[in-house]
């Protein structure tokens, strides 16, 4: 697999959707950036809250439309979530990031990337999309990095 070829992965409810992030979760080592791909309503922070789960926050999750930036403190390093939906002046964005993207140990999490699309190179992508197959399933397409190869995706 590489980052150009995408595993997609098709859950048939939120909380299976919550069960493959909190798996992902668990496997992350700190340092990664995530980009959500999705139209409003998509899932993106359903997504979180499993992902929240998996690095061990038992805070309480929530889009960050109107705040920007959500953090949760996980056992080893905090998971950052960054919605730009509202902002398109990389200015403003940058200076909303400010240290977290090299913090090191951070996880950031980011949506409504389209003013970074340049910027973010070395990325986990994760598109979000209704199914077909169920109300409340989501097709999720991921693309995996050769720097996240660690993370093993199920087939």
């Amino acid at each position: 697999m590489t980052a150009n070829e995408p595993v997609t992965i098709e859950t048939t409810s939120a909380t299976e959707t919550q069960a493959f992030a909190e798996n992902l979760g668990q496997q992350l080592r700190g340092g990664e950036t995530i980009e959500l791909i999705g139209d409003v309503g998509a899932g993106k922070t359903t997504f979180v809250k499993g992902l929240a789960r998996g690095v061990g926050s038992s805070d309480r999750v929530s889009s960050p439309t109107f705040t920007v930036n959500n953090v949760y403190a996980g056992k080893k390093f905090s998971l950052y979530h960054y919605d730009f939906y509202r902002l398109d002046d990389y200015e403003i964005i940058a200076r909303e990031l400010g240290e977290t993207l090299v913090e090191g140990k951070a996880v950031v999490v980011m949506e409504w990337t389209e003013e970074l699309e340049s910027r973010l190179h070395d990325r986990l992508r994760i598109s979000i999309e209704p199914s077909s197959e169920s109300e409340s399933g989501r097709i999720l397409k991921i693309w995996l990095p050769h720097s996240y190869e660690y993370i093993i995706l199920p087939t």
